[in-house]
């Protein structure tokens, strides 16, 4: 299918009808364009000349003059030649036949467009032009002028008996809705009058797109909908708003996230109004182009009888042209929370994407996954359980294939990465349970954690849960503590285990100066990733949930006040899962924390953690036979220096490199520089004799 043929394929079963048609109109214009050619032969004999030429002559000035052309002496004219009797009689037959065709798409165009007779009669000259160039060599004889082959609107004035009147303005139907398009020639020349090439390729049956719309547009296939989909009601509902206000035009908004069906959700809503369903893009089309577009898209709702469907981001900073009357039944496909702009005198109808349920996604995976049936028991509900996939995503992956659940959980993460760029960064997990040493008391919390943000899906479909918790069925956790203390390695190991992807909040992207711009890009933030299955991760919290001033001096505080409200708000109402950390827990604001599920504490580590951590880093950086060989070194090390994890990290890292230029094997001169510098960078710098003590203790 091209896309000049995107619009459908099915045979239409008005095509032979239709050739009849334009069968009339040609045959009512060649019997109109005789008739004038048989009255300026008359003139031009009576000139002695036999038509056309360039030289004016002295009789042919005075035809002029006289006005010997005039309507009224041509009518008389043709009245009075018995030869032509037969010819006023076929033009008479012709026009009675195409006035009273059954299948007639000249007729459908007038009631649609409301086009009065003096405009269906220019539009038949302009299609016949169409349908049969050669006719253009005859408009050229008629206007006495090689170089007019082509319709104008003074040719069709006199070709239809009005005389001189200009009965076709600029506000006719005709041009207000391009079915026919004017055209310079030349200084003084007559303006050419031409047919819209969809137009007459309509007429002639064929459905195409309309070539402003190539590349925008593409017609949405009906599917199956799901049972939860909200299919009869709309319909219904839609249904009663056009039978009970005539000539009313209903925009219906489809919310929800990507991938959720919300394009196949009102497929199935035109379907069931009889409508096939036409989307656009409205981010392919240009500022320019918006309203020639959008008059295009409306005019080829009407031509074709299909509903349309717009989407893409920049529908929600444009207007709804208000000049230009919208087909009655119009889709907005938006994301969740988006709200377009109003279209005055439009009736608003809004529809919210059903969230599929456990069994719901366990049903589409086996019918776009057949393989999974194969898998070992219980994976496949555990992955329709675990993971809040839409309709397309799983469509998606089940294309593609998944040999495992494994396989299939990271199709599924891969699709949704790339939507919170700009906002947000997404991290690498590559940490387990054992790579992270903490106390019980750190842990336990994180590991209840993982287990409700592991049941918490199907959990939250409990309708007597939904009831008594309606707010706050989002997973938030703080990490509080001080700085590499291992808030982040948590936060992996969480998202890690969970199998989502973990992102983590850019700040320099979200805080703005400006008052009111923070909270919304937050909100922005958090709209995109609610139907994600990803953990947020909102690193110094404390500078977007600091606490509110009590005493209001100006205007900047009062402002300040209300974005953290604001703030507040937006995370609490939030659905998904995120993890706040911050170096300064007093700094937030009480009533924020009081709104959070957990809140752990990170300690600094005492001398055993440390030991553990030591242990840990010089075994993967070194191997366990060099770690052995320096168990000494690295509880000197331990016991005598204090070190959050992070140093202790940096540390190795600092001294492994340090070993490769000595190129000896690491030992505990590299660790104590190594530590030397990570505490100079808070200004805790070992001295001369703490190093010589880590040293000789060791030794």
């Amino acid at each position: 299918m091209t896309e000049r043929t995107a619009i459908g394929e099915l045979e239409d079963p008005r095509v032979e009808p239709l050739s009849r048609e334009l069968s009339l109109v040609l045959a009512r214009l060649r019997a109109r364009a005789r008739l004038r050619a048989e009255w300026l032969r008359a003139l031009w004999e009576a000139e002695g000349r036999p038509g056309g030429g360039l030289v004016v002559t002295h009789v042919e000035m005075e035809t002029v003059l006289e006005d010997r052309d005039a309507p009224e002496a041509e009518e008389a004219w043709l009245d009075s030649q018995e030869s032509l009797r037969p010819w006023r009689a076929r033009l008479a037959a012709v026009e009675e036949e195409l006035e009273h065709l059954e299948q007639s798409r000249l007729a459908e165009l007038a009631n649609v467009f409301g086009l009065a007779r003096e405009e269906m009669d220019l539009l038949q000259a302009c299609l016949g032009t169409a349908v049969d160039p050669s006719l253009a060599r005859v408009w050229a004889y008629l206007q006495d002028h090689a170089g007019r082959a082509y319709m104008s609107a003074e040719l069709a004035s006199r070709l239809f008996g009005y005389g001189r009147r200009a009965v076709w303005s600029a506000e006719s139907a005709l041009f207000r809705w391009e079915l026919i398009t004017e055209g310079e020639v030349g200084p003084g020349e007559p303006r050419l009058l031409a047919c819209d090439p969809q137009i007459a390729a309509w007429f002639m049956g064929r459905q195409e797109l309309d070539g402003t719309l190539i590349g925008t547009a593409r017609l949405q296939p009906p599917l199956p909908p799901l049972p939860a989909w909200p299919v009869e009601p709309t319909a219904r509902s839609l249904e009663h708003v056009l039978e009970s206000h005539p000539g009313a035009r209903v925009r219906v908004s489809v919310h929800g996230p990507r991938g959720s069906g919300r394009k196949a959700l009102a497929a199935a809503i035109a379907s069931r109004l009889g409508l096939p369903l036409l989307v656009i893009d409205g981010d392919a089309i240009g500022e320019q182009e918006w309203q020639r577009a959008f008059l295009r898209a409306q005019r080829q709702a009407y031509l074709d009888r299909c509903a349309l469907a717009w989407q893409g981001e920049a529908l929600l900073r444009r207007p709804w042209p208000r000049a230009i009357p919208a087909f009655p039944v119009q889709f907005l496909i938006l994301e969740t929370g988006e709200v377009a702009p109003p279209a005055p005198g439009v009736l608003e109808h809004a529809v919210e994407m059903p969230v599929l349920t456990v069994e719901d996604r366990h049903r589409l995976w086996q019918q776009h996954l057949p393989a999974a049936g194969e898998w070992p028991s219980g994976e496949l509900k555990a992955l329709a359980a675990r993971y809040r996939a839409t309709a397309g995503e799983i469509a998606s992956v089940g294309a593609k294939g998944a040999p495992t659940a494994r396989a299939a959980a990271q199709g599924l993460r891969e699709q949704g990465r790339g939507r919170l760029d700009g906002l947000a960064q997404l991290l690498e997990c590559p940490f387990d349970w054992d790579d992270l040493v903490v106390t019980d008391h750190v842990r336990e919390p994180l590991e209840d954690l993982v287990f409700e943000a592991q049941a918490r899906v199907a959990f939250w479909e409990r309708p007597q849960a939904r009831r008594l918790f309606p707010q706050g069925r989002g997973l938030l956790a703080l990490f509080s503590g001080s700085p590499g203390t291992g808030k982040t390695m948590a936060a992996q190991i969480i998202a890690a285990r969970l199998g989502f992807d973990l992102y983590r909040l850019d700040l320099s992207a979200v805080v703005s100066k400006y008052v009111g711009e923070t909270s919304q890009n937050i909100e922005k933030l958090l709209r995109s990733a609610a139907p994600r299955d990803v953990v947020l991760f909102f690193d110094e919290a404390d500078a977007l949930y600091s606490k509110r001033t009590t005493e209001i001096r100006d205007a900047q505080d009062r402002f300040a006040n209300m974005d953290t409200s604001h703030l507040m708000v937006s995370i609490e109402s939030y659905s998904g899962i995120a993890l706040l950390a911050t170096n300064l827990k007093s700094h937030i604001d009480p009533a924020f924390v009081r709104r959070i599920r957990y809140v752990v504490d990170f300690p600094k580590p005492d001398a055993a953690q440390r030991l553990a951590i030591w242990r840990k880093v010089v075994a993967g950086l070194a191997g366990a036979p060099r770690m052995e060989a320096l168990a000494k070194d690295l509880e000197a090390l331990a016991a005598g220096a204090e070190a959050t994890g992070a140093q202790i990290k940096n540390s190795v890292l600092a001294a492994s490199f340090m070993a490769e230029r000595d190129r000896r094997p690491i030992g505990l001169p590299h660790l104590v520089r190594g530590l030397n510098r990570e505490l100079s960078k808070e200004g805790c710098a070992l001295s001369d004799r703490e190093r010589e003590r880590l040293l000789g203790r060791a030794q």
